[in-house]
């Protein structure tokens, strides 16, 4: 199934898209699409709501598509979760995930303006496959548990200004993934019956239209079912939590493209899991 949420932000419609390509109002089921619909069966509610026909048609046309998933406990990041990406950034593959948080205030709709920080010259791209959870996650026994835990799978731009995370950081990455607008998301979430293998999946960016990163998700260091195995060792994870899983090669840090400028537009998607634009603009 397809979740997305349709409206202008804080003001979002849960939807839900058929297989037929026709969409639905999720209102009689829930409130909203977020960890407490996820944590407590509200998809297998949805499922069998459009299947009995008691979900009346949404028309999306020329309406915004908000982040798929409300208000993220967090946003919990993965770096150099790709070999060739490892490489290109000057770094040897990581023993252990490398992971950072981002704010979870910068989750938003995968169309909307990407704001440039002010005074920022080196914001760069990163495609990555979002995980989010669907069941808590802590001290998972095994990779096979975790995969359990999973609610579903969307794209994810996690979007990093390069001089405040790797010059002025003091250390932590943080400070250059979490400036506002730094994390769109979708434009849907994909429950995991429709994503039969995560590590098989084609991961793609544009800037201006020219080709960026071309690669796949077989190409992680860390595959799904382990990162969310080794994170639940060290931290709790929630319903509606956010996995970033880590980005390919054919970033601007790697010194082969320029850095994003006002104007430019970043495309980013996945296969099967759509594709995001934004625009660049100072804030």
């Amino acid at each position: 199934m397809r979740f997305l949420r349709i409206g202008p932000p804080g003001a979002e419609t849960p939807v839900v898209a058929a297989a037929d390509g026709e969409y639905h109002d999720l209102r009689s089921v829930t409130a909203e699409i977020d960890g407490a619909f996820l944590g407590s069966g509200g998809v297998e509610r949805a499922r069998a709501a459009l299947a009995a026909g008691a979900l009346p048609p949404f028309d999306v046309t020329g309406l915004r598509i908000g982040p798929p998933v409300a208000r993220p406990g967090v946003v919990l990041c993965v770096g150099l979760n790709y070999a060739a990406h490892a490489a290109e950034s000057g770094s040897p593959p990581p023993e252990h995930p490398v992971v950072f948080y981002k704010a979870p205030n910068t989750v938003v709709g995968p169309y909307d303006d990407l704001l440039l920080p002010r005074g920022s010259d080196r914001t760069d791209w990163e495609v990555e496959l979002a995980v989010v959870i669907g069941r808590k996650a802590r001290y998972l026994e095994s990779p096979e548990q975790a995969l359990a835990c999973v609610g579903g799978y969307t794209v994810s731009n996690d979007v990093s200004e390069r001089r405040l995370q790797l010059e002025t950081s003091g250390g932590q990455w943080s400070k250059g993934k979490s400036c506002e607008t730094f994390n769109p998301l979708g434009p849907w979430l994909l429950t995991p019956d429709e994503v039969p293998d995560p590590q098989a999946l084609g991961l793609r960016s544009w800037v201006n239209g020219e080709p960026r990163q071309s690669s796949s998700t077989s190409d992680m260091i860390f595959d799904v079912a382990t990162l969310i195995h080794l994170l639940s060792q060290v931290t709790v994870l929630e319903p509606g939590d956010i996995v970033n899983t880590g980005t390919p090669e054919g970033v601007a840090l790697s010194g082969r493209f320029p850095y994003l400028t006002e104007g430019d537009l970043v495309e980013v998607e996945i296969d099967g899991l759509g594709r995001q634009t934004q625009k660049a603009v100072r804030a």
